[in-house]
């Protein structure tokens, strides 16, 4: 079962791209494939990583830095206090930075593009994808900065790209004492060739290849088994099952498949009026007729998802959720249509999800959206599209465009009132992986327009 998938990740990684993914459509089916049977051992894992590290260092990166016009960019981070990007730049099996550790990209233009690096441990440590250009130790870790030094001394760039940055976290993974020696190392008029590099750590994490589109319907696939194991009577007994019994069967399914989640996950509960008076605030059983919101995340292969679906449990003698409760699972949906249909390239995150908001009102669609960038992180790198707590509008992280090849979880809620629940007004989370291409904004592994049912 494992090395057919194996095979079949790399006629991905040829076959998949934009053009492919738009013959999706909006499509709102989940593939039901049994997605985590497929699941490769650590070795196959670190071979098909690498794979997709090599065609993003020489795609992604010559692409963002000529897009900010900066032609030399250094990352640069010691041992247990690495830079954001760092590890999503070194080729598995590496687990940390080794000592002193620096990656240089140079953009020499029609010269070509170079891929250095300046680690103490050279390619043992950074990977055979770079070319060592550190070699004398004998002066300790501060002639790897003196040859960096030499190196921009000979090579002369124009804008020097170092990652610091007053608004982004994923920008600013260069230390204060990192930045003091090399300045000192630096001649006085290549330090004024010194710029943020901010924009190129975004661009760098945000933009997924060919084949990590692909085989990101095959994660968020994985996902989808997960939640449609356990919003169901193989994991709940009505009336005996708790919710903390349903998060810490999560965490171990996710552990026993050999995945790894990037938040503790989530099991809530909304009753009727009439349930909650009967069982009280501090109820966690899970009772008939409540209704369940999950919210799990996985990672696999350096790709995260974020997935918010919902269960109804059935009442004895009931065959499907109430008719009102269906309303606001419909009106949650249309908010997701509306929201994925503002998305296009150049308009930012604020642009996108206010003209949503605007046009949902319109509808009569009452909700918010709060939708962030999905990759590498679960909260990923990329335009912000509200917060909970501001619908008004994000500063900086909501004024960043959107760029195509980009994954979001499409994250947001929907309120409604529910005629069986006593018109009480019931609130709908609704999250999960979408993608934008050429084609547009699209779910990676559709989306539910019904229920879970437990039984």
């Amino acid at each position: 079962m494992k090395k057919p998938l194996a095979i079949l990740i790399l006629v991905a990684a040829i076959l998949a791209g934009a053009a492919g993914l738009s013959a999706q459509g909006r499509n709102w089916d989940m593939a039901g494939a049994r997605d985590f049977d497929n699941i490769l051992p650590e070795r196959e894992r670190a071979a098909v990583m690498n794979r997709w590290l090599e065609w993003r260092l020489d795609n992604i990166i010559p692409m963002v830095m000529r897009r900010e016009g900066i032609d030399l960019w250094m990352v640069v981070n010691r041992e247990y206090n690495e830079d954001p990007v760092y590890m999503s730049m070194v080729s598995e099996p590496a687990m940390a930075a080794r000592r002193l550790s620096i990656l240089i990209f140079h953009d020499r233009g029609p010269a070509g593009f170079k891929k250095l690096t300046a680690n103490w441990h050279g390619t043992g440590s950074s990977g055979p994808f770079y070319e060592p250009i550190f070699k004398d130790r004998s002066k300790g870790w501060k002639g790897q900065f003196e040859t960096v030094a030499a190196y921009i001394r000979e090579h002369k760039p124009k804008k020097i790209g170092l990652n610091y940055s007053e608004h982004w976290a994923f920008g600013d993974g260069l230390s204060h004492g990192l930045m003091m020696e090399l300045e000192k190392a630096l001649d006085p008029a290549d330090r004024k060739k010194i710029v943020s590099a901010e924009n190129l750590c975004i661009g760098w994490l945000e933009t997924r290849g060919p084949a990590e589109l692909s085989v990101y319907r095959h994660l968020n696939g994985i996902a989808h088994d997960i939640i449609g194991e356990f919003f169901s009577n193989r994991v709940i007994v009505p009336d005996v099952t708790t919710t903390e019994d349903v998060v810490w069967w999560i965490r171990q399914k996710i552990t026993d498949l050999g995945l790894e989640t990037w938040f503790q996950p989530s099991i809530s509960i909304q009753r009727s009026p009439k349930d909650q008076a009967l069982y009280g605030k501090g109820d966690r059983v899970i009772r008939r007729g409540d209704v369940l919101h999950c919210d799990v995340g996985i990672s696999y292969l350096g790709l995260s998802t974020d997935t918010q679906h919902n269960a109804y449990v059935l009442r004895l003698g009931e065959t499907d959720a109430p008719a009102g409760l269906k309303e606001v699972l419909r009106r949650g949906n249309r908010l997701q249509e509306i929201f994925m249909d503002e998305f296009q390239a150049g308009k930012t995150g604020n642009e996108i999800y206010l003209a949503a908001l605007k046009k949902a009102k319109a509808e009569g669609v009452e909700g918010r959206i709060y939708t962030h960038p999905l990759g590498i992180h679960g909260h990923a790198a990329g335009p912000t599209m509200g917060l909970v707590e501001a619908q008004e509008g994000v500063p900086v992280q909501g004024d960043y465009p959107l760029y195509e090849n980009t994954c979001y979880a499409i994250e947001l809620n929907c309120s409604h009132t529910v005629p069986e629940w006593d018109n009480a007004k019931v609130t709908l989370g609704l999250e999960d992986g979408g993608v934008f291409t050429k084609a547009g904004c699209h779910w990676i592994d559709g989306y539910p327009r019904t229920f879970y049912l437990i039984w």
